[in-house]
């Protein structure tokens, strides 16, 4: 619940003092407040509404605090300001205003993301940093520029037009589907492997965008393939054991999400028979997820099909992580031997997955030792508890067999 309201509390500040790092800190101090005093005077009827008032009068405290320029003094009397609030513009909704809000284009495209997952998504510096694949310092030197370079610029926390939307689009979705990624397979080891709560937010945003730009087939593309994903949710946990796509019972998938998902993808095809604008990095994403869940059973999946959209992929982003799932695809059709080639020269050794990877198409090719070595890599490049009990359970499975 903390998580989930830090985003509401620093957006609620943000807005009223203009100020990234006060909202910031002042919603960590109302945070430590509330875990002082509610174990022992029990959690208030509206505990957002609560840690949003404190956040407030720590703000004002600090401000009153620090400096006695008039201008601080103005930003705090705005609190007491009774004149009706300013339009909220062609964004109604609260969280996705800040966020197209923090994705101003005069920060750097990696930097907007960055900080307005940190800010708004409830994402640790470490996890932020582990979206990005870099360290942790490093994502917490580029936040702090990004804080700085707000700061300097005098970059004002007004309102989006209509006008904004557009040049900020690719940040804002980029912004709802690391929230969602973090969702569907946390990278800390504090929470639970599969967070709902991020999903959900992240569906929520997904829609509120299409109902704002209906018309932009990214929109929907990101929408139809955290949809198509979601619908996993309930057959991806077993036993405290992450369960591969392959091995998932697909009776326990949601029928309704995916049904959902189909129209969007078809949608999206549509759109693009009409001439319209050539399928993006979203669009093609949900399409493999779509024949994915069209498959009644894992050997059912087209995999000519999954390999031909990566290759499309590929195209629009030649990059790393794209290309190690089009790899995973290429096993199923021209064997492991292939596939591993192909993972083998990608730059990924700090990526869990690569490892976990590498792992099944050595073990398919009866490589046991070096199989068991990128297992023991995977478990120990990933803090998700049950994706760690998976890659224990397959390296303690390991014999020697035979190539297929």
């Amino acid at each position: 619940m903390f998580r989930t309201e830090h985003g509401r509390v620093v957006a609620a500040l943000a807005r009223r003092f203009g100020d990234l790092d006060l909202a910031e800190d002042a919603a960590a101090e109302a945070l430590v407040v509330a875990l002082e005093r509610w174990p022992a005077d029990g959690v208030p009827p509206n505990p957002g509404a609560w840690l949003t008032t404190t956040a407030g009068n720590r703000a004002l405290d600090r401000l009153r605090r620090e400096s006695r320029r008039d201008a601080k003094h103005r930003a705090a009397l705005l609190v007491m300001d009774d004149t009706p609030h300013e339009p909220t513009g062609v964004v109604v909704d609260d969280r996705l205003r800040l966020v197209f809000t923090c994705c101003h284009p005069a920060l750097a495209p990696e930097a907007r993301v960055a900080l307005t997952l940190r800010l708004l998504g409830g994402l640790t510096v470490a996890e932020v940093a582990r979206a990005f694949l870099v360290p942790e310092t490093t994502m917490a030197q580029r936040i702090t520029r990004a804080k700085r370079k707000i700061r300097d610029a005098r970059i004002p926390f007004r309102v989006p037009t209509g006008a904004d939307l557009a040049p900020r689009l690719s940040a804002v979705l980029a912004v709802v589907y690391l929230v969602f990624n973090e969702g569907y397979l946390s990278s800390s080891p504090d929470t639970d492997p599969v967070r709902a709560d991020l999903t959900g937010e992240a569906i929520r945003l997904g829609r509120l965008l299409r109902e704002l730009l209906p018309e932009e087939g990214e929109v929907t593309g990101l929408l139809a393939l955290m949809l198509l994903t979601e619908a996993r949710r309930p057959a991806r946990v077993a036993g405290g054991e992450l369960v591969p796509l392959a091995d998932q019972d697909r009776a326990g998938w949601d029928r309704d999400l995916v049904a959902e998902g189909h129209a969007l993808v078809r949608e999206c095809l549509a759109r693009v028979a009409a001439g319209g604008p050539p399928p993006g990095r979203y669009q093609l994403l949900a399409a493999v997820n779509a024949v994915h869940t069209d498959a009644p059973t894992a050997a059912d999946t087209d995999w000519a099909q999954v390999v031909a959209l990566y290759d499309q992929l590929l195209r629009l982003d030649p990059g790393p992580v794209v290309a190690l799932n089009r790899a995973v695809a290429v096993a199923e059709l021209d064997g492991p031997a292939v596939a591993l080639a192909l993972v083998d020269r990608l730059p990924l050794t700090s990526y869990h997955p690569w490892h976990a990877t590498r792992a099944e198409l050595l073990r398919r090719l009866g490589r046991t030792a070096e199989a068991r070595a990128a297992y023991d890599a995977g478990i120990a490049a990933t803090a998700n508890a049950a994706e760690r009990a998976l890659l224990a359970r397959r390296r303690e499975q390991l014999v020697a067999e035979p190539p297929r």
